[in-house]
């Protein structure tokens, strides 16, 4: 008898396949006495020397297959196993207190998890997985056991876990993996992350999909609603065929829009962006037919290194995405460190909230050395097309004009020393916080746009860290709250001529965009993947009709009521 389990759907798509159950080796060690300390310290070294060769492939074969922003995933791992503190608190176990290396391994890298997953913040939740993947691999070869290997796998195959590590899923082969269910996890990690570049259907979040199939069971994953079917019936398999088909038929009519204009089925025109992390990602920009950058996240060229990317860095970076966008809007968000993105070389003060602290703007404003290499890196790039610069996390109107004026202090250096530099930049910033968005009007007379990033903006003005699974309900992007701060920002830009726009999870949301298109949204900046299905969608409502239901959406009493409400108008008779 067939049973059905809910999830979290990662990634969209309908999987149907046997099941293969990724089982780690037996690694469990007991602490013993060693006689011979430099045959042991030779045992880690030398599976610590394994250890860095397997990573260093699986990053140059991520990098060649996914791009550098996934890349980076593993030279973080490689940092771990650099780390001094991490090393040599393994190499101490050994000599001072003559452990075997297994155990010292498993001791030492039990006690960075435990410390990281108790700091409660979603960076440091990552890098808890990040020491656990990497010191699973150096035992595993301290031990001289085999971890085994999806890269492997030749045959169709749905990957059943009870998580997957990102350098499993780098390892994922999409002609033989069909798709992938895992008992934990969230549609904000790296392996859910990286199955949408793939392509790979995925449901995470399952709690039991690991003792609910065995090995060759037949195994549905749906990753549209976020459930998983073991052991189907015939006619649920039949079903599932049928919706499978209906997704890749959906998909072939998404890539006739390639080349269309984003326009309602009234005429109204949107622009659909895309976000990026590095230009590597770019191929998938152009390929899905966004029609701009909505947002270049320009930390990844800081991240996975040991030193601040130098201003030449920057500016080639920044000057090929610009080019090659070839005179579309490029969005780039000055660095954004702090929070959930740390950088070990600056050896910032630690912090018992990061996310509201010494982060982003505030950051650069008293780093400013390093905030006006980044400038100057900007303000060169901006000869080469349409290149606008945004300010992430300004809490004030002071803290805008700080950032801007710096930003005129280095373009007057700069075309004072015969430098070209466009004469047409827009400056804008993203509202993330909600003291910004109430006082969008006074910040609209002053900037040129405004990034709506719903990410933060949800989480603070519900005071709630989406990454904490006991108040992970109150992350509620349809909540009327947000709705009707959504609504003054995009009024307030709109009364002084100004365009806004949103980068957050939210623009790419199937409900959201019937309200967003309501409220007046200018631009909707999304993951690449999202454009096509989010352009489709749009094309088949009117601005009339959404501005109705927005009105509507705003005087309701609870996000649940929001959500069935445009379902009910809008979703009712979807095809997948």
């Amino acid at each position: 008898m067939s049973k059905t389990l809910t999830g979290i759907g990662a990634s969209s798509g309908i999987a149907i396949a046997k099941a293969f159950l990724l089982e780690t080796p037996d690694l469990s060690v007991e602490k013993t006495t060693v006689n011979d300390v430099s045959a042991e310290e030779e045992k880690f070294d030398n599976a610590l020397a394994k250890a860095k060769g397997e990573l260093e492939k699986i990053k140059e074969k991520t990098l060649n297959e996914l791009g550098e922003e996934h890349a980076e995933i593993f030279s973080a791992h490689l940092l771990v196993l650099s780390d001094p503190e991490f090393v040599d608190a393994i190499r101490g176990k050994v000599k001072d207190e003559k452990s075997n290396a297994g155990y010292a391994v498993k001791e030492v890298s039990d006690m960075f998890v435990s410390m990281f997953e108790n700091m409660d913040n979603e960076y440091m939740k990552e890098r808890a997985a990040d020491i656990r993947d990497v010191s699973k691999r150096v035992l595993a070869h301290v031990l001289g056991k085999k971890l085994v290997s999806l890269a492997e796998i030749d045959e169709e195959v749905v990957v059943i876990a009870d998580d997957l590590t990102p350098s499993d899923t780098a390892q994922l082969n999409g002609e033989f993996v069909k798709g992938f269910a895992t008992d934990i996890g969230g549609r904000t990690s790296h392996s859910a992350i990286m199955a949408r570049s793939m392509e790979i259907p995925a449901v995470v979040g399952t709690k039991e999909i690991t003792s609910s199939a065995d090995f060759d069971t037949m195994v549905i994953v749906d990753g549209i609603d976020g459930t998983v079917i073991v052991d189907p019936s015939d006619d649920e398999v039949s079903e599932y065929k049928k919706k499978q088909e209906d997704f890749a038929e959906k998909k072939k009519e998404w890539a006739k829009l390639v080349n269309d204009p984003t326009e309602s089925k009234d005429g109204h025109h949107v622009e659909l962006a895309a976000n990026i992390g590095t230009p590597n990602d770019l191929e998938g920009v152009i390929n899905n037919g966004a029609e701009g950058i909505g947002l270049y996240r320009t930390e990844f060229l800081y991240m996975g290194r040991d030193e601040l990317p130098t201003e030449e860095e920057q500016y080639e970076a920044y000057k090929k995405v610009v080019e090659d966008m070839d005179g579309k809007p490029v969005v780039i968000r000055t660095l954004d460190i702090g929070g959930d993105k740390e950088l070990p070389y600056l050896d910032l003060p630690k912090e018992m909230n990061p996310f509201l602290g010494f982060r982003a703007i505030r950051l650069c404003l008293e780093k400013d050395d390093m905030f006006r290499t980044q400038l100057r890196a900007l303000l060169r790039a901006s000869a080469f097309g349409n290149l606008k610069i945004m300010f992430p996390m300004i809490a004030t109107l002071d803290e805008f004009r700080q950032a801007k004026a710096i930003l005129t202090e280095e373009k007057e250096k700069l075309q004072e020393a015969g430098t070209d530099v466009s004469d047409d930049i827009e400056v804008g910033i993203m509202v993330e916080i909600p003291s910004t968005a109430v006082m969008a009007d006074t910040f609209a007379k002053e900037v040129d746009f405004f990034s709506i990033g719903t990410n933060d903006l949800i989480q603070y003005t519900m005071a709630a860290d989406r990454m904490n699974e006991q108040v992970s309900y109150l992350y509620q992007p349809y909540n009327p709250a947000i709705l009707r701060l959504v609504k003054m920002v995009i009024d307030a830009a709109h009364k002084e001529g100004k365009w806004a726009g949103m980068c957050g999870e939210m623009a790419g949301d199937e409900v959201a965009i019937p309200l967003l298109l309501g409220l007046g949204l200018d631009e909707f900046s999304m993951s690449a993947t999202s454009v096509l299905p989010a352009r489709s969608q749009i094309s088949k409502l009117t601005k009339k009709e959404a501005e109705e239901v927005a009105e509507k959406a705003l005087a309701m009493e609870t996000a649940e009521d929001v959500k069935a409400f445009v379902e009910e108008t809008f979703l009712q008779d979807k095809a997948i």
